[in-house]
């Protein structure tokens, strides 16, 4: 019992974030005093999903479109507006032991859910269709689409929140998420804040995103592959 204790406590002991002055830095707006990297990933995240959800931006193809909203436009407020490592926002490896580890759980959890998902009409109506692209295809286009909007809501704001208002923000951060599921089968969008959280968690106690885009992407091109769409 005592193994399988430490165990769960190592499993579960994320690193820590220490927040540097500029990221307590505030500004005092019609009397509110506003934390300004928080405020200014919060604003910037949701402006990103709403614009692509609107289609305004309307560059294609859209995994490119998304490639450059979701994942350079961030990266850039990091580099230039808030002079920071991108390391300190998931841009590494993280803990990737734990990790790998946890992603692998993950996904034994996570198939024969998916598997049993890609069998209900909406399904297969929402992820079946379109112009059948080969496997590899499917996968580079997801995998462009997916790894920048790990970044921008489960790097980017994640980590920026965590480190102004605490565990609270793997809350907030499903928000955007959600939002940007509307329009996709309705059981998946109610699914969302769980898996969403869940992924928040991984990104946290890893401190990268890389294993909660790669969770991401199996998910999505499982999903994919079991409904008959792609050739």
């Amino acid at each position: 019992m005592t193994d399988w204790r430490s165990l769960l406590a190592r499993s579960t002991a994320g690193p820590p974030y220490p927040a540097s002055a500029e990221d307590l830095r505030e500004v005092r707006v019609a009397g509110l005093d506003l934390p300004v990297r928080a405020t200014v990933a919060l604003f910037v995240a949701t402006l990103i999903v709403l614009l692509d959800y609107m289609g305004v931006l309307r560059l294609q193809p859209r995994a490119f479109e998304r490639a450059i909203a979701f994942g350079l436009v961030p990266l850039l407020v990091v580099l230039l507006g808030f002079r920071d490592r991108p390391a300190r926002y998931g841009l590494s490896l993280g803990d990737w032991r734990w990790g790998l580890g946890l992603l692998l759980v993950g996904l034994a959890i996570m198939t024969p859910i998916i598997l049993g998902l890609a069998q209900v009409p909406a399904f297969r109506d929402y992820y079946g269709g379109g112009g059948r692209p080969g496997l590899l295809q499917s996968v580079l286009t997801n995998a462009l689409e997916l790894f920048p909007a790990e970044f921008v809501l489960r790097g980017f704001l994640l980590f920026t929140l965590y480190r102004r208002i605490g565990p609270l923000a793997l809350i907030v951060v499903q928000v955007p998420f959600i939002f940007a599921h509307i329009g996709k089968p309705e059981l998946e969008l109610y699914s969302t804040f769980i898996g969403g959280t869940v992924f928040a968690w991984l990104n946290w106690r890893t401190g990268s995103i890389v294993w909660s885009a790669l969770g991401h992407l199996y998910v999505l091109t499982l999903m994919v592959v079991a409904v008959g769409g792609t050739g």
